[in-house]
């Protein structure tokens, strides 16, 4: 038997030199989810100093269970949950999002025992797949062309192999948190051409991503930016096409229709009998890179200072001398070509509050002159175009795979309240009091036949202070209605694993409500997802999904032998075997 535990950077996997038919190991935590019991096969995903939490807990692993597989009457405390379950859920599928940094640089598999371990857990408890990002700067890091996608092929194998289905997200951003740059030629390029990156008001420029102002132009040794996207998406389509519809032989874990009276149950299941073979098609959908965190929106919040509770507006990133090329050819073109020297000159910049200068303010403000529609109409238009070829893009390189094609616009909630939307604005997102930004974004996502990422679904109005003006319900309600009004499928994320106060109710309760959800992609694995803190009420959250009740009545008192695993970060976790 093998115990894995990940920590912050990577995974330690320690031979317990128990027999593993012997020893059949369950996770139980009692006291946090009203003595329901989880099982977990052969894996904690744990961080550093773990062992005070896990006795705090009462976390135990155990050898002897029994699992009660028909699903309960009622949940004393689910609330509304414990009613008839609506229509609507059936088609709501759950998958979870591996870590972003689940392939490394070197194109090897970050924890991969913890990881292989992590989907048999999700297997086990009823989830539908897993999110896979898919990084530019790691599958062509060396030279343009030159791909290597033998780690990702790697993780596809693993979930293939389990019988989850896949979703991959092709980002063409970088990051900070975990350090996954973007491909070493590109930034060897931006290090002699500044301007193929975004720009802001003083010269600071923002180099996670390519400026949209720069997707037809040969920047790239000769190249535009959009034909290498192209030349990528064509790499990976043939790369990953044994996953895109085969037969393949699959576990299927159904607890209504299989007999589970015990642990080794569970694992004689695994191992052995319920087996199908039927047409499976691996790969379910693909996430097209739009923007900063794959989201569809400019950089416009990047330096915002972490200390804060109260989110400045941000800035306008329209100085790079690409977009003051297309912002002068626009203005001429309308006549005033005074308006194309830059960008608004009574904007605030990040931190600072709408009414901290002229071009926010509620009443009077420059976003209301006709100059202000001019440059905000221009600069939304910019991002809608660069949406647009970028989605039709993925659709023709995918459409004859029958993968469902993905897009994510971000939630921009922060002063929603007051009537210009500032935060919106400098993001890209035409959206105030008296204009609806998210028809045209709908619009063009129809037009692609794309479905929407949504993201925040675990927000709520009242866990938002007072002086941010937010209200992430209002804005997600005004995109799901012009979502619905052009005929597009929504898909759901929460904001962070970390959890925002009292968001499992808030996404079931967007989860369950009229508004019908595809996909719901739950952010994200690692330590803290695997920590007694989180996952029991992750588990509650799938078990509401799909009223699977599992009981610790069930759970037999068992004589309990105990062995210590030690991590080097001398962390004690305590083993039992029965």
């Amino acid at each position: 038997m093998e115990v894995s535990l990940m920590g912050n950077s990577q995974a330690n996997v320690v031979k317990t030199g128990l027999p593993y038919r012997d020893s059949r190991v369950c996770c139980s935590y009692k006291n946090k989810i009203d003595d329901k019991v989880l099982f977990v096969n052969r894996v904690s995903f744990l961080g550093q100093n773990r062992s005070a939490n896990l006795r705090k807990a009462q976390l135990r692993f155990c050898t002897k269970a029994s699992v009660q597989s028909q699903p309960l009457p009622s949940d004393r405390d689910s609330g509304p949950l414990s009613s008839a379950r609506p229509k609507s859920l059936d088609a709501v599928r759950l998958f979870v999002g591996l870590p972003l940094d689940t392939v490394s640089d070197a194109n090897t598999v970050n924890h991969a025992k913890a990881i292989a371990a992590g989907l048999k857990a999700l297997k086990l408890l009823g989830v539908e797949g897993v999110e896979l990002p898919v990084w530019w700067g790691v599958a062509e890091k060396e030279a343009m062309g030159k791909y290597n996608w033998s780690g990702y092929l790697a993780v596809a194998e693993m979930v293939e192999k389990i019988g989850l289905k896949l979703h991959v997200s092709l980002c063409f951003h970088a990051l900070k948190q975990p350090k996954i740059p973007l491909p070493d030629w590109v930034s060897q390029i931006g290090e002699s051409q500044s301007s193929i990156f975004y720009t802001d008001q003083s010269g600071q420029q923002f180099k996670g991503c390519l400026s949209l102002a720069v997707d037809d132009l040969p920047v790239l040794d000769g190249k535009t930016p959009i034909q290498v996207y192209q030349e990528f998406c064509e790499s990976f389509k043939s790369s990953f096409k044994p996953f895109m519809g085969t037969t393949i032989t699959v576990r299927s874990f159904d607890f209504k229709q299989c007999q589970v009276h015990t642990i080794s149950d569970l694992h004689l299941l695994w191992d052995t009998d319920v087996v199908s073979t039927l047409q499976f098609d691996s790969l379910q959908g693909i996430s097209m890179g739009l923007g900063p965190d794959g989201e569809l929106r400019y950089p416009s919040h990047h330096r915002l200072a972490k200390s804060s509770k109260i989110p400045g507006v941000g800035e306008f990133q329209c100085c790079d001398r690409n977009m003051l090329n297309l912002l002068q050819q626009h203005a001429e073109a309308n006549g005033n070509p005074l308006w194309g020297l830059r960008g608004p000159h009574d904007a605030p910049s990040y931190d600072e509050s709408p009414n901290s200068n002229s071009f926010f303010k509620d009443n009077g403000g420059s976003w209301e002159s006709p100059y202000g529609d001019f440059f905000l109409s221009w600069y939304s238009s910019q991002l809608i175009s660069h949406g647009n070829c970028l989605l039709s893009l993925a659709s023709s390189t995918f459409g004859e795979t029958g993968v469902s094609i993905y897009g994510k616009i971000p939630l921009i909630h922060s002063w929603y309240k007051t009537r210009s939307h500032p935060s919106e604005l400098t993001a890209g997102l035409y959206n105030t009091a008296k204009r609806d930004g998210y028809a045209a974004v709908a619009e063009m996502f129809a037009k692609n036949s794309c479905k929407m990422i949504l993201p925040g679904m675990d927000l709520s109005d009242e866990h938002q202070p007072r002086e941010s003006f937010s209200s992430p319900e209002s804005l997600l309600a005004q995109i799901r209605t012009a979502c619905n009004k052009h005929g597009v499928e929504v898909s759901g994320q929460n904001s962070s694993v970390t959890g925002a106060p009292g968001g499992f109710e808030q996404m079931k309760k967007n989860l369950f409500g009229e508004n019908v959800v595809d996909l719901f992609t739950y952010q994200r694995m690692g330590a803290y997802f695997f920590s007694p803190e989180h996952f029991p009420s992750f588990t509650k959250f799938v078990r509401n999904l799909n009223q699977l009740e599992l009981h610790g009545d069930d759970l037999p008192v068992e004589e309990e032998v105990t062995e210590s695993v030690h991590t080097n970060a001398n962390t004690n976790i305590q083993v039992q075997a029965a």
